[in-house]
C-alpha cells in the first residue's frame, strides 16, 4: 500500500468540479484508492464520497492506494491536488 498525505490549498476547496477531476483521475488506475480525512475514509472513485467529506482550504487528506500501479496512483493524485485543480 502506498499512501501520501496532502493539504487542499485551492480557496474554494473540493466542490463539484475538483472532486470530478479527482475521480477521473483516480478511475484511470486498476489500483483501489481511498481517501481519507476527518476521521473518515472514502472510495476515491466516488464523487458522492468525496463531496461527503466537506473537505475545505487547509484541510489534510491522506491519498492511499493498494494495487498494482499504486505508486502512479497516489503520485498522480497529489500531483493533481498540490496543482490546486487548475483554478488559481
Amino acid at each position: 500500500m502506498t499512501q501520501e498525505v496532502v493539504t487542499i490549498e485551492n480557496k474554494t476547496g473540493i466542490h463539484a468540479r475538483p472532486a470530478s477531476i479527482f475521480v477521473q483521475t483516480a478511475t484511470k488506475f486498476k489500483s483501489k484508492i481511498q481517501l481519507k480525512a476527518k476521521g473518515k475514509t472514502v472510495d476515491a472513485k466516488s464523487i458522492l464520497m468525496i463531496m461527503s467529506l466537506g473537505l475545505v482550504k487547509g484541510t489534510e487528506i491522506t491519498i492511499l492506494a493498494d494495487g498494482p500501479d499504486e505508486a502512479d496512483a497516489v503520485k498522480a493524485l497529489k500531483d493533481l491536488v498540490d496543482s490546486k485543480f487548475g483554478e488559481e
